[in-house]
C-alpha cells in the first residue's frame, strides 16, 4: 500500500451528470440529462480507448474533461483539481485536449472557422515560448512536418500535423485526443501512436482516446471504455477485454454496436406499439418530441446577431424572422 496508493488518479470522474445549458445558462425544466451516472479512474501510464456509437456522447465527456463545460467540481477531477475552475491545469500545458476540427471564432465572418490563414508551419510551430527545442524537434520528425508548408495551401492532413505538434509541444501529463488521427495517412498515424506510447511509459502520461479508426490499435490502448446513450457501459483492463472476446478490437467494438443497435430497434418498435413518440427525451442531440432542451438550443442559435459574438436575446432585440414580418429589430 504505502504513499503510492495515497495518490490521487490522474483522472476521477465520480457520478457525472450533465444536461446542455439553456439561455440562461441553466439545463431547461423537464429536460432529461446528455450524459448520467458516468464513473471513470484512470492512473499513470494509463492509455484509454473511449469507443461507442455516434452521438454516445464521447465528444460531451472528453470537453467536460477539458474543462469547456462547468461541472460540480468533485464530479470531475484531473490531476486532483477541478477541470473547469482550475485553469492552470490548460494554461500550464498539464492538460491538452485537441478535438477533431482546429477552428477560431472570428467576428464579423462567423464561428468554427478552419485556421487556413497564410502563415508557414515554421511560424506557427516556433512561435511557441518556453517549448524545450529537442521535444519540438522530434515531433516536427515524427510528424513529418515540412517548415515551409503555407496553411491556407495546405491539405488537411498536413494541417493536422501542424495542429498535433502544436499541442504536444508542451509536456502534457492527461492527454484528451477527440478523433484527432483521422486525416492522418498511415505513416504518420502509426508514428504518433508510437509517439504516445512512449510518452505514457517513460512519463507516466494518461491519455484518452476516442476514434472509430482501429488500425493499428490492437495491443496500444491499456484500457477500454465503452459509452452508449451517455452511460458508461464498460470500462476494463485491455487483458479483461480479450478474455471477453477472441475476436479482433475493431470485431469486438462492432458487436457492441450490432446489439446497442438492435436494443435500440426494439425499444423504437415497443414505444410505437404503445403509441408513444419513437424516440425518448434524452436532452439535446436526441430526436425527440417536446425535449425542453431541443428548444432552448433553437432560441440559443436565434440569439447571434451578425457580427456578435455575444447572445443579444433580452426580449428580441436580435432579428427575429416570421415567415410574413420582421417581428422586430
Amino acid at each position: 500500500m504505502g504513499e503510492e496508493s495515497t495518490k490521487p488518479p490522474m483522472i476521477g470522474i465520480k457520478n457525472l451528470r450533465f444536461t446542455y445549458p439553456g439561455i440562461d445558462g441553466h439545463p431547461p425544466p423537464g429536460s432529461a440529462p446528455l450524459i448520467d451516472d458516468f464513473n471513470l479512474s484512470l492512473n499513470a501510464g494509463d492509455r484509454c480507448l473511449l469507443v461507442g456509437s455516434n452521438g454516445a456522447g464521447k465528444t460531451t465527456i472528453l470537453k467536460i474533461l477539458g474543462g469547456k463545460h462547468m461541472v460540480d467540481p468533485e464530479m470531475v477531477r484531473v490531476l486532483g483539481r477541478s477541470a473547469f475552475h482550475d485553469t492552470s491545469l490548460t494554461s500550464s500545458g498539464d492538460l491538452s485536449y485537441l478535438g477533431g476540427e482546429w477552428r477560431r471564432d472570428v467576428a464579423f465572418a462567423g464561428f468554427e472557422v478552419s485556421i487556413q490563414m497564410d502563415v508557414s508551419a515554421e511560424k506557427m510551430i516556433y512561435g511557441v515560448s518556453g517549448i524545450d527545442p529537442q521535444r519540438r524537434e522530434e515531433l516536427i520528425k515524427v510528424l513529418d512536418i515540412d517548415l515551409s508548408w503555407r496553411m491556407h495551401k495546405s491539405s488537411d492532413g498536413q494541417r493536422r500535423r501542424v495542429q498535433i505538434c502544436m499541442g504536444l509541444l508542451k509536456p502534457f501529463k492527461v492527454l484528451l485526443l477527440d478523433e484527432i488521427t483521422v486525416d492522418l495517412d498511415v505513416l504518420a498515424r502509426a508514428n504518433l501512436l508510437n509517439y504516445l506510447r512512449k510518452e505514457c511509459e517513460e512519463r507516466g502520461a494518461t491519455i484518452i482516446y476516442a476514434t472509430h479508426i482501429f488500425d493499428g490499435l490492437e495491443n496500444w490502448p491499456t484500457h477500454m471504455v465503452y459509452v452508449a446513450h451517455g452511460k458508461l457501459q464498460l470500462a476494463l483492463p485491455l487483458e479483461k477485454v480479450k478474455e471477453m472476446s477472441n475476436l479482433s478490437l475493431m470485431r469486438t467494438v462492432e458487436s457492441w454496436l450490432r446489439k446497442e443497435r438492435e436494443e435500440d430497434r426494439k425499444r423504437r418498435r415497443e414505444r410505437k406499439a404503445k403509441g408513444l413518440p419513437e424516440y425518448e427525451n434524452r436532452g439535446e442531440g436526441t430526436r425527440v418530441v417536446g425535449d425542453p432542451a431541443k428548444h432552448a438550443v433553437r432560441l440559443i442559435n436565434n440569439g447571434w446577431a451578425g457580427g456578435r459574438l455575444n447572445s443579444t436575446v433580452a426580449g428580441e432585440e436580435n432579428f427575429v424572422f416570421s415567415s410574413n414580418r420582421v417581428l422586430r429589430q
